[in-house]
């Protein structure tokens, strides 16, 4: 089972398998918003669901502390880009 959690002192949300650390996706909150950097799955969990898990908890839990979301990272804005229904939430970045 995949447990997801927010490990704010670490800044990032947490993939775990088992108690093992399945993958992460770094995020920063400034002004507003959350701003997220890089998402990582471990080679072994790869394709099977722990990026989208990440991705939409991440997300999801910005939205519901009122957060705009900045996606930097390409997983995570490749992810959104499949689900426009987010749009509203999002602030593409020009870089």
């Amino acid at each position: 089972m995949v447990e997801i959690v927010n490990n704010d002192a670490a800044r990032q949300w947490e993939a775990r398998v088992d108690g093992e650390l399945a993958g992460y996706a770094e995020y920063r909150t400034q002004r507003g918003r959350a701003i997220f950097t890089h998402t990582v799955v471990e080679p072994r969990f790869e394709g099977q669901g722990i990026g989208t898990a990440l991705a939409k908890a991440a997300v999801e839990d910005a939205i519901g502390r009122g957060l705009r979301i900045t996606p930097y990272c390409p997983f995570i804005r490749a992810w959104l880009k499949r689900h426009p229904d987010y749009d509203a939430h999002v602030d593409w970045p020009t870089k």
